[in-house]
């Protein structure tokens, strides 16, 4: 257990609930002030800004949202603070291996030191370049996180196209097996943008609980949309 979570119990049972809540709220406000920055990367087109919006409790359509569309819309390095903890920012990064943002001088041009952890997004298969990318994240000592998106068009197409045979569990392994291979990496996410509370949006956040420092990791968490299960956190 958390040691702040520790700390408050011992509160209340020595000093009651409202010293417990002074505790909470102070703790509280010291989370605004701590930055969080997160780099959202991938090939053109994989559904990078639905998820920067999603990840921030918005919809596409919403004042605020990155803009999306059905061609690369991301041409700029984009910062979006999170509506409500606006310390909290994901980085709409245009996609690699285009003209301007060339694979081999991707991250020089990103500022890749500015950023706490990346996150690396695809809708089909990884591919070459988000190999190279990866490996290059982590001799540089940052943690980077793969996510396979557009889970929901994938499962429901393939249910249209086995209808009475079709089994989401064997549907989901197969796609977590096949867009991993040619990366060096055993774990990605199945994630749905439009129904984060489906696949794998959970585990990433569990994932994120577990690997980042304790101040990043809660001020982070804090920001997550629908989180459940940590303390502090204000359900959405």
């Amino acid at each position: 257990m958390d040691e702040f979570e520790e700390e408050v119990k011992e509160l209340i049972q020595t000093r009651g609930p409202a010293e417990a809540a002074a505790k909470i709220n102070t703790y509280l406000e010291k989370q605004k002030n701590i930055p969080v920055n997160i780099g959202i990367t991938g090939e053109s087109g994989s559904g990078k800004s639905t998820f920067v919006n999603a990840f921030r409790g918005l919809d596409d359509g919403d004042e605020g949202a990155a803009p999306t569309g059905i061609v690369e819309t991301t041409s700029e390095i984009t910062p979006y603070p999170h509506p409500h903890h606006p310390n909290v920012v994901l980085w709409d990064l245009p996609g690699i291996g285009t003209t301007k943002f060339p694979a081999d001088k991707y991250l020089k041009l990103v500022e890749f030191e500015k950023f706490d952890f990346f996150i690396i997004i695809s809708d089909t298969r990884f591919r070459e370049n988000d190999a190279k990318l990866a490996k290059e994240i982590q001799r540089m000592g940052k943690k980077f996180y793969f996510v396979r998106s557009k889970i929901d068009h994938n499962v429901r197409d393939e249910e249209r196209r086995q209808k009475s045979a079709f089994n989401e569990e064997k549907t989901l392994n197969r796609i977590r097996e096949n867009c991993i291979q040619g990366v060096n990496s055993q774990q990605v996410f199945l994630v749905s943008s439009v129904e984060l509370h489906l696949y794998d949006f959970r585990l990433l956040e569990e994932t994120l609980r577990k690997e980042l420092p304790a101040h990043k990791r809660h001020a982070l968490l804090l920001a997550i949309p629908n989180s459940f299960g940590y303390f502090p956190h204000h359900a959405c």
